[in-house]
């Protein structure tokens, strides 16, 4: 509207100069009059004109008020128009600005509804193939035909990417693994508009520290104190719809750890680079591991080879299912199943200066309901009590006893135990190489769209 407005005006102006020019020239030829008279003449006349739009356009104003305050009132009126069309440009599709702390859900700072995208990568061969997928317009339509489904998990992104700035600010040694745990899952909750199973966190918090490579979440009165030495994996998730954001990272405050960050980080990009639609999952994870392996540390004076923890992996998501079935290898050697197209994916990477292969240790504290179990009878009350609260408020999603003292669960030790053994719930206890190593993480979330992949969970910091 702007541009059409100013083609008007200059339009105006123009036909004014041309009159003007008019009775100048015939004044002129009759009288002779100098170049001086013909500036005067053609000032006075743009006045007089612009006087009388002005008062034309003020109710009320009389015809021979003076020209200045005619044109005065003309220019107030132009600015508040021109300044209500700024503010009008800018809101437009503006999303509000986040506190810090972070409190605003995100689904309030994209009122549209239109959450940020990911990182869009080619698929791996053919450049010229890679390229067709992006321009074929059949491509492009199943793209559009899933829009909803990827919009869910970019929504679920959003609010990690903005969590986890917070925490990288927030955190510092000295504090206890709750404390963490807890402040990180209460931002986490407000961002995505914590709503029983339609959103919420898809996981327990992993913050698994040194020879502690994952699945460890401190249970209620757990004295443990992040230090300044630790390398801790930070892996949590979100969801919207069941659409989960599985992505970690690792922390660490202590320079000497770097090399150790950086070969796990560039074996997760390795691992993202490479995959793709009918990529084996064994070519992955040879990829993973030659990168991985290439790289050794020196830690207080001696130097360690980083290793691949060959018997942790990737793997695929579904719906309110973290682990979907297909396993994304880090070490050579894998399965030859294919990706497929319009499958999610954590790529997700361990390096350890130890042995390379975890075992079960320490106290468990995540748990999840199996998937495929069918109905599970039951005989003892406190069990069927305690299952219908994992029901209504985790579904087939993990859980770790936080989470049910949170809800106000007491005294279900023994149900718990009984639903593990008859094979209704799953637990997942802490995996360990051996004391005295240090293991470090990084996963994103992909989907591998019918034009393009893309790291859904990609953020300035990693």
């Amino acid at each position: 509207m702007a541009a059409v407005v100013d083609e008007v005006g200059k339009s105006a102006e123009k036909q004014i100069d041309e009159e003007i020019n008019d009775e100048i020239n015939d004044e002129d030829v009759e009288n002779g009059a100098s170049e001086a008279s013909k500036k005067k003449k053609r000032k006075k006349k743009k006045k007089k004109a612009g006087a009388g739009e002005a008062s034309a356009d003020v109710p009320g104003e009389d015809e021979n008020a003076p020209n200045d305050a005619a044109e005065e009132i003309a220019e107030i009126d132009l600015n508040e128009k021109d300044e209500t069309k700024k503010k009008k440009r800018r809101n437009r599709g503006k999303s509000k600005k986040q506190t810090d702390p972070p409190t605003i859900p995100v689904s309030n700072l994209f009122s549209e509804g239109n959450f940020p995208v990911g990182l869009e990568m080619m698929y791996p061969g053919d450049e010229r193939k890679a390229k067709d997928r992006f321009t074929n317009e059949e491509m492009r339509a199943l793209d559009r035909l899933h829009n909803d489904i990827y919009n869910e998990a970019r929504q679920a992104a959003e609010a990690h990417r903005q969590t986890r700035k917070h925490i990288q600010k927030w955190v510092k040694p000295g504090i206890t693994m709750i404390e963490l745990c807890e402040e990180l899952e209460k931002t986490a909750r407000l961002l995505i508009k914590e709503e029983g199973l339609k959103a919420g966190l898809a996981f327990p918090t992993g913050c698994s520290r040194n020879h502690c490579a994952a699945h460890y979440t401190p249970n209620a009165g757990d004295p443990t104190v992040l230090l300044y030495d630790d390398v801790t994996k930070i892996d949590f998730g979100t969801h919207i719809n069941g659409r989960i954001i599985d992505c970690a990272w690792t922390l660490s405050f202590n320079p000497k750890y770097d090399k150790l960050i950086e070969a796990v980080r560039e074996a997760t990009n390795t691992g993202i680079k490479e995959a793709g639609i009918d990529v084996p999952l064994c070519e992955i994870g040879a990829a993973i591991q030659e990168v991985m392996e290439s790289y050794e540390v020196e830690i207080d004076g001696k130097t360690y080879p980083v290793k691949s923890i060959r018997n942790l992996n990737g793997h695929s998501i579904a719906p309110y299912r973290i682990h979907a079935g297909k396993t994304v290898p880090i070490v050579k050697g894998g399965e030859a199943t294919v990706m497929e197209e319009n499958e999610f994916y954590a790529i997700e990477t361990f390096g350890s200066t130890g042995r390379g292969v975890v075992h079960d240790d320490m106290d468990v504290s995540h748990y999840m309901k199996n998937f495929d179990a069918g109905f599970v009878p039951l005989r003892i009350q406190s069990s069927k009590q305690l299952l219908n609260v994992i029901n209504n408020n985790f579904g087939t999603l993990a859980f770790c006893k936080r989470w049910l003292d949170r809800l106000g669960q007491t005294r279900y030790q023994m149900a718990l135990k009984d639903l593990c053994d008859k094979g209704a719930v799953e637990a997942y206890p802490p995996l360990c190489d051996i004391k005295g190593c240090y293991t470090a993480q990084f996963e994103h979330t992909i989907v591998l769209r019918p034009t393009c992949k893309e790291v859904i969970s990609k953020g300035d910091d990693y």
